[in-house]
C-alpha cells in the first residue's frame, strides 16, 4: 500500500460534488466524531492523502454535541480532555488546524466548509442513528460541489467489507470477518503534515471554560479518576511497561475475565475504544504481535511437551506459552469479532434498540410471558438508586454509578434482572439503555446496546428452556452467580469503593476542589 493511502473498501462515497464552475479544488475538512485520536486514524490518513493530491490545505473539525444521547460530566469530561491534548498535538506535529464548534452539527459543518470554501468532506462512520441522520441532512446541506466521504476507522474490517447483511451471531459473521483480515488488518502508514498549509485564521479554544461548563451541566454524573483520557495514556493501558494489559495482565484474560473479583483481568480498553482514543486495529496488531513473539506450541504438542517436561520439573513454562496463545485468542474474539458483530447489528437494524430490533422468537416468546407475574416490582428511581431486595444486583448497579463501569458478567445479570422486575421487556429495554448510558463511561455505544438486547431480548443468543416471565430467553440468577464467583466477596469490594468514593468527594467538598474527583 502506498504511503498515506487508504483502502477503497473503507471509504463510502455519501454525495459526489459537481465540478466547481471555476475549475479551482478547495481545502478538505475532516470531521471527527467517533474517532478521536490522531495516530492509527485511516479517515485522517484519508483526509491527508486526498489534500495532497489536490494540493490543498486540510483542517478538522469537531462538533460538541449538547449533552449527546444524555452524556453527562463523566463522559464529556474525559472526552474533552482527551481533544485537548489532541488539539495540541495535531497542531504542534501535523501543523493541522483544529475546530471545535458547539451547536448542531447539521449547521455548523456546512456553514464552515462554506466559509472555507471547501471541496471535500471526511468523515468517520458509526452506525447510531442520530450520527448516520446528522450526515444525511449535512449532505443535503453543503454546496453542490461538496463531495463527502465515509471512512470506516472504527472496524479492522470494514463494517459493509465484513457483511452485506444482518449477522444472526458471531458464528454467521466470524468466518467472514477472519477472511478479510489478512487484507485489512494491516499496520498504518506514516503520517505526515499536510504538504500545503492552512492559510484561514485558525480558532482559538478556551478548553477550560468549555470543560468547566460541561461539568457544570453534568454534575449529576462526576468524573472518575480510574482512567486517564488521551491518546497517550490508552497506549499506556495496552503496552505499558508497568501494568500494561499486553505487557503484564494478559495471561490471566481467559481465564479470569468472568469473575467480577478479578478486574484487573480485564484490558480496561472500553472507555478508549469507545472514544476513539485508541485503534482496535492498534490493538489488534499489537496483541498478534506478542503471540508471534512467543514459540508457537499447539494443543498436541503441548501434550506431549507435558508428558516430557514434567519429567524436568518444567510444566509451568510449558503452560504459561498455552495460556498466552489463549489469550491472545480471546481477547482478538472480543476486540475484533464481537465489537464488529455489535456495529454489525446497530448498522443494519435501524431498531437496534427496542423490542421491534428482536428475532421473531424472541419477541413472541417474551409477549407471551408479558403479563407473568413478577416476584418484584420495582421502578426506575428505585433500580437507579440500587434499592431492590437483591444485594448483588444492587452491588452492580453501585458499581456503575460510582466507578463508571460494571464487570461485563455482571452486566449480563444486571440486565437480565431488570427484565425479572419490571412490567414487560419494552420497560426493561428502556431503563436498563438508560441507566447505562447515564452512568457507564462507555455508554450510547453499539456494545452496550447490543450488551442489553442480548440479556434481554435474544439477539446473537439461542431459546433456552421456557420459564415465567423470561419465555425462551436465556435465564440467570444468584445460584448461578454463587457457583461461577465468591458473591459476597463482590458485594463487599463494591461497598468499599462506594465508601472510599464518598469519602473522598466528602474532603474535596471540604477542601473546595472540584467534584470530578480527578487524581
Amino acid at each position: 500500500m502506498a504511503s498515506g493511502s487508504v483502502q477503497p473498501g473503507r471509504i463510502r462515497i455519501l454525495k459526489n460534488g459537481s465540478q466547481p464552475s471555476d475549475g479551482k479544488v478547495g481545502p478538505v475538512v475532516y470531521w471527527m466524531f467517533r474517532d478521536q485520536r490522531l495516530r492509527d486514524n485511516w479517515a485522517l490518513i484519508h483526509a491527508v492523502d486526498q489534500a495532497n493530491k489536490a494540493n490543498v490545505p486540510v483542517a478538522v473539525a469537531f462538533n460538541l454535541f449538547d449533552q449527546f444521547l444524555g452524556a453527562k460530566a463523566r463522559h464529556l469530561g474525559f472526552m474533552l480532555r482527551g481533544l485537548k491534548q489532541l488539539n495540541l498535538v495535531m497542531e504542534e506535529t501535523l501543523q493541522i488546524p483544529f475546530y471545535l464548534f458547539l451547536g448542531e452539527a447539521e449547521e455548523t459543518i456546512p456553514n464552515f466548509l462554506r466559509e472555507c470554501g471547501a471541496s471535500l468532506l471526511v468523515t468517520d462512520f458509526s452506525p447510531l442513528r442520530k450520527v448516520r441522520n446528522c450526515k444525511e441532512e449535512m449532505c443535503r446541506r453543503v454546496g453542490e460541489s461538496v463531495t463527502v466521504h465515509e471512512v470506516d476507522a472504527h472496524n479492522v474490517v470494514p463494517i459493509w467489507v465484513a457483511s452485506e447483511k444482518l449477522e444472526y451471531g458471531a458464528r454467521t459473521i466470524r468466518t467472514k470477518i477472519n477472511k478479510k483480515l489478512p487484507e485489512y488488518l494491516i499496520d498504518f502508514p506514516i503520517l505526515k503534515p499536510p504538504i500545503t498549509k492552512w492559510i484561514l485564521e485558525n480558532q482559538v479554544t478556551d478548553w477550560d471554560a468549555i470543560i468547566a461548563e460541561v461539568l457544570r451541566k453534568g454534575a449529576e454524573v462526576p468524573e472518575i479518576s480510574w482512567c486517564e483520557p488521551g491518546e497517550q495514556a490508552a497506549m499506556e493501558v495496552l503496552m505499558g511497561s508497568k501494568n500494561g494489559f499486553l505487557t503484564k495482565r494478559l495471561k490471566n484474560y481467559s481465564s479470569d475475565r468472568n469473575n467480577p473479583l478479578k478486574p484487573g483481568a480485564l484490558s480496561g480498553l472500553s472507555p478508549y475504544l469507545h472514544f476513539g482514543q485508541i485503534s482496535a486495529q492498534r490493538c489488534a496488531l499489537e496483541a498478534r504481535a506478542v503471540r508471534k513473539a512467543s514459540p508457537e506450541v499447539s494443543d498436541v504438542q503441548l501434550i506431549a511437551f507435558v508428558m516430557v517436561l514434567l519429567v524436568f520439573a518444567t510444566l509451568f513454562i510449558c503452560f504459561s506459552f498455552y495460556l498466552l496463545f489463549k489469550a491472545v485468542d480471546t481477547f482478538l474474539e472480543e476486540l475484533v469479532v464481537r465489537r464488529e458483530l455489535a456495529d454489525n447489528f446497530c448498522f443494519y437494524q435501524p431498531h437496534y434498540d427496542s423490542l421491534q430490533g428482536a428475532w421473531d422468537w424472541a419477541r413472541k416468546t417474551l409477549m407471551n410471558h408479558a403479563s407473568d407475574k413478577r416476584e418484584h416490582l420495582y421502578t426506575r428511581e428505585q433500580l437507579e438508586k440500587a434499592q431492590t431486595a437483591d444485594p448483588l444486583w444492587n452491588a452492580s448497579q453501585l458499581e456503575m454509578v460510582h466507578y463508571g463501569k460494571m464487570h461485563g458478567f455482571m452486566r449480563m445479570y444486571w440486565a437480565k434482572k431488570i427484565l425479572e422486575w419490571t412490567r414487560g421487556p419494552e420497560e426493561a429495554l428502556e431503563i436498563s439503555i438508560y441507566l447505562n448510558d447515564k452512568y457507564s463511561i462507555d455508554g450510547r455505544d453499539p456494545n452496550g446496546y447490543v450488551g442489553c438486547m442480548w440479556s434481554i431480548c435474544g439477539i446473537h443468543d439461542q431459546g433456552w428452556r421456557e420459564r415465567p416471565v423470561f419465555g425462551k430467553i436465556r435465564y440467570m440468577n444468584y445460584a448461578g452467580c454463587k457457583r461461577k464467583f465468591d458473591v459476597d466477596g463482590y458485594i463487599g469490594y463494591v461497598k468499599r469503593f462506594v465508601s472510599e468514593m464518598k469519602k473522598r468527594k466528602a474532603e474535596n467538598q471540604l477542601c473546595g476542589k472540584p467534584k470530578e474527583l480527578r487524581s
